[in-house]
């Protein structure tokens, strides 16, 4: 009877033991419920969009500065693209946000038939995972707008651009566009390009510090500081002991601090677009169709065409 009991008991664990590996396996293929679906797709971000982009979804996370940002990005979003249209897309942190707005438009169905041009490889990568349609110029030469941010912006709308590394891309969209709108949060305004923000110069690998050197020396940029960009390129400073940082298409960037404003922007720039080796500056001067520009209080004002003159001069 003892032997009989306990080949019960056996033949019974056996059988609990293999009920909970059946419970255990359905758990992970049984579809989950819904209420735990609902959540799970309004609180974790799609890992297409990275860790990155998921933090920047939760605007209760978000810095003042990069809610302006944001605000920014999607007003000039809502405000110029429209369906049909061929979009030129910007590179940067307030950049990011336009191309997240297009993203979202698409998705909702707002816009339809759309065509856009990303300036770098990070802008083309946040793209394609929000399946927004691309190409390049080759196929579309003619742009109806262009969205990018600037690292400075004068009275005048002329801008620094290239403190992440992609200016000469951003150059060769943007100038193609029928409108160049420019974004910024209101800590990018100032009275004379220079000393807000280094200005960055593209230039061949070879002879790197000679082009530097050549650059330094250029009157039209009297008490200039130049340095070679290392490390990230997407990152404007030296980095101690990190080679030079490359482009998108194999370049050098120099970074040209002033402590006092560049005396002639247009004479700036075409002294640069003269010297050897050097394939583009960052000085974007007589392109800006307008700048809208985000505050902290989530207030806006635009400048330019369709907007008011510049307040900051």
């Amino acid at each position: 009877r003892l032997r009989e009991s306990t080949d019960a008991t056996r033949r019974m664990r056996t059988a609990v033991v293999a009920l909970c590996c059946l419970a255990g396996a359905s758990a992970f293929t049984a579809p989950a419920p819904s209420l735990f679906r609902a959540a799970s797709a309004a609180s974790v971000p799609s890992l297409r969009h990275g860790a990155a982009a998921g933090a920047r979804m939760m605007a209760d996370d978000m810095s003042p500065t990069d809610k302006a940002k944001q605000l920014a990005g999607y007003k000039a979003v809502d405000d110029h693209v429209e369906s049909g249209m061929t979009v030129g897309l910007g590179t940067g942190s307030t950049a990011y946000f336009a191309v997240e707005r297009v993203g979202q438009k698409l998705k909702s169905g707002e816009l339809k038939d759309i065509m856009c041009i990303p300036t770098s490889e990070r802008t083309r990568e946040q793209a394609e995972s929000l399946d927004i349609p691309l190409c390049t110029l080759n196929e579309r030469s003619n742009l109806d707008v262009a969205i990018d941010g600037a690292d400075a912006v004068d009275p005048d709308y002329a801008l620094v651009k290239g403190g992440g590394g992609a200016l000469l891309r951003e150059k060769m969209v943007e100038v193609m566009a029928k409108k160049f709108v420019c974004i910024v949060d209101d800590s990018k305004l100032c009275k004379g390009l220079g000393p807000s923000f280094a200005l960055p110069v593209e230039i061949v690998p070879f002879c790197s510090e000679h082009t530097m050197r050549t650059i330094a020396e250029l009157p039209e940029l009297k008490g200039c500081k130049a340095v070679i960009r290392t490390g990230d390129c997407s990152n404007n400073k030296v980095e101690e002991g990190k080679p030079p940082a490359v482009t998108d298409n194999g370049n050098y960037i120099v970074d040209l601090s002033f402590d006092a404003p560049i005396a002639d922007v247009n004479a700036a720039a075409a002294a640069l677009k003269k010297t050897v080796g050097v394939v583009e500056h960052g000085i974007f001067e007589g392109m800006t169709y307008q700048v809208i520009v985000a505050f902290a209080d989530g207030t806006t004002r635009t400048a330019g065409q369709g907007g008011e003159a510049a307040w900051w001069s």
